[in-house]
């Protein structure tokens, strides 16, 4: 509890420190550091554990077991398993909470108010996170919110990660450019919710990932289609089970499909 109360301590300091190196992309970093909360092994030196845990949400662990889920909706199976850090989107109830548990250190949600949208790039010693923000429709495809859902990048052992989070456009030079370097992608193929699948592998392909991790598919039907339009340049790996580890010395040299099959922690 008293390390907790001391990060809380250090996040204002975190939105107001200085620039620091990028492996991903040179933009405006934060300091600070957390004691992280342990789950299990954690990868070897070097290796960065990735777990499809349900729809939208992805564990990612750092070698010194520092863990990220990613659109967290607060069901990620072993109550044991208790994250350093959850982003959140709010476009459906499947991809955020209003109830995180509250032994999760730092909760990040990924949009904020109209004209004042959701700005992060935190240092978390062995992780960094930022945001991009990218234009939401209405609950249901009526409307639209202005920056209203956030691809948050992770860089870790000197891997860029991303989640494109709910997208629901094409995105533009400018946000390609805030990105930056891609090397493992979780991307939306669901086809109707967020954006047709033509669209999506059209993202996928402007942003050059080595590694593509699908999610957000429903049925097995349209994962395989998916699949079907993505084989003309990327190799498809069914992994048979919920995660990869990766490192930069182990990233394919062309492009790949990684098929994950989700799973809460036991």
């Amino acid at each position: 509890m008293r390390w907790i109360l001391a990060l809380l301590f250090l996040m204002p300091m975190l939105a107001r420190a200085g620039d620091l190196p990028s492996d991903c992309i040179a933009l405006a970093d934060r300091q600070g550091e957390v004691v992280p909360v342990r789950y299990g092994t954690p990868p070897a030196e070097g290796v960065v554990r990735i777990r499809y845990v349900d729809h939208a949400m992805f564990a990612i662990e750092t070698p010194g077991g520092l863990m990220a889920i990613t659109d967290y909706n607060g069901h990620i199976g072993n109550p044991d398993a208790v994250p350093d850090i959850v982003t959140m989107n709010n476009y459906h109830d499947t991809h955020f909470t209003n109830h995180p548990d509250p032994r999760i250190p730092v909760v990040i949600k990924g949009w904020g108010t109209v004209g004042h949208p959701a700005a992060v790039d935190l240092d978390l010693g062995e992780m960094r996170i930022r945001n991009v923000t990218s234009d939401l429709r209405g609950p249901f495809g009526e409307g639209a919110r202005q920056d209203g859902n956030s691809i948050f990048i992770f860089e870790v052992a000197g891997l860029c990660i991303a989640h494109l989070g709910h997208l629901h456009q094409i995105l533009t030079p400018h946000q390609l450019a805030a990105i930056g370097r891609v090397d493992v992608l979780m991307v939306p193929v669901d086809g109707e919710f967020t954006m047709s699948q033509a669209q999506i592998a059209g993202v996928v392909r402007a942003l050059h990932p080595r590694i593509v991790l699908p999610m957000h598919w429903f049925t097995p039907e349209v994962l395989a289609q998916f699949l079907t339009d993505m084989k003309s340049d990327h190799a498809v790996n069914v992994v048979g089970g919920p995660q990869i580890e990766v490192s930069r010395k182990t990233l394919p040299t062309a492009p790949e499909v990684d098929v994950l099959m989700p799973q809460p922690f036991p």
